[in-house]
């Protein structure tokens, strides 16, 4: 007999998906000068975003506006690992534009140091 406690442990396995299938096995980002505080942005003309999977579309959605790849790791709820990843398939296939910064203010600094602990 199952008590109330195992049913929302099972509820949460079956709606976790595990980094490597988000990232078809990869580890690496195509581009590797991707930091936490780069800045990407959608590129304005790019193709429907609709021809794109999930998390894809949900980081363009996400890059309207500049802004951080640690931003969009939280955003889209995934280690920051996995979120180079797929910002580094996005701006290899010409949806997203990438930049460093020269120099970073300490608020923006201290908004990067909070999202990578909510991690």
């Amino acid at each position: 007999m199952k008590g109330p406690s195992s049913e929302p442990e099972d509820t949460a396995d079956t709606q976790f998906v595990r980094p490597f299938i988000i990232t078809g096995g990869r580890a690496l980002p195509a581009q590797s000068d991707l930091r936490l505080e780069t800045l990407v942005v959608a590129v304005e003309g790019a193709p429907d975003a609709g021809t794109l999977a999930f998390e894809h579309q949900r980081i363009v959605a996400l890059c309207q506006e500049p802004t951080t790849v640690a931003h969009i790791a939280e955003g889209i709820g995934v280690p920051l690992g996995v979120a180079k990843v797929l910002v580094a398939d996005l701006v290899v296939g010409g949806r997203l534009s990438c930049s460093q910064p020269a120099e970073l203010p300490l608020h923006t600094l201290e908004r990067i140091r909070d999202h990578v602990r909510a991690l």
